[in-house]
């Protein structure tokens, strides 16, 4: 074991972020170290920080969720340092990520985002992501903040069946006799 806990947390999120092929949530991060007992929120947060910091993860803001991701430099890090995790943490850390991925996955895949834009209404992004892949995006501009939430909120909810239109429509042949 390590001497130093902070150091240990930190590489635990470095192995967590290099296992799965999306980024991971501050909130799916927080769900297994605290499930976990394995640290406080407060402290978490300390080691996500530093990790920023450093630059070996990187970090997205998005409408309603912070998104982090390892970067090269901490890919680099836990190849070196990743055997000081005990293998009964790794087992811990592997345990969760397969009983969780799918959910995981799915709930960073679709993404949603609103922003001011310099003509003062709101443009709202919305995404399905495939790993780092976007399957789809959508920039949609509307007069206000509380249409940009609303369609922030519904996105989650609607965007396989907004996907699967889109797909159908655009396959298909258009109609005869139009102009």
């Amino acid at each position: 074991m390590l001497s130093e806990p902070m150091t240990l947390y930190k590489l635990m999120n470095l192995y967590m972020l290099k296992k799965v092929n999306f980024p991971l949530t501050n909130a799916q991060l927080s769900n297994f170290f605290l499930e976990w007992d394995y640290t406080t929120y407060f402290t978490l947060q300390q080691a996500l920080n530093e990790l920023l910091d450093s630059g070996l993860i990187k970090m997205e803001t998005l409408h309603n969720s912070t998104l982090y991701e390892i970067t090269r430099e901490g890919e680099e890090t836990l190849e070196f340092f990743g055997k000081k995790i005990s293998p009964a943490i790794v087992r811990d850390m592997d345990k969760y990520l397969k009983e969780n991925r799918f959910r995981m996955r799915n709930e960073v895949g679709v993404v949603s985002d609103f922003y001011k834009s310099t003509n003062q209404d709101y443009v709202v992004r919305c995404e399905v992501r495939e790993g780092k892949n976007v399957l789809i995006g959508l920039n949609v501009s509307v007069p206000d903040q509380e249409q940009a939430e609303i369609m922030c909120n519904h996105w989650k909810d609607r965007s396989q069946e907004i996907y699967a239109y889109i797909m159908k429509t655009l396959m298909s042949d258009p109609p005869s006799g139009g102009t």
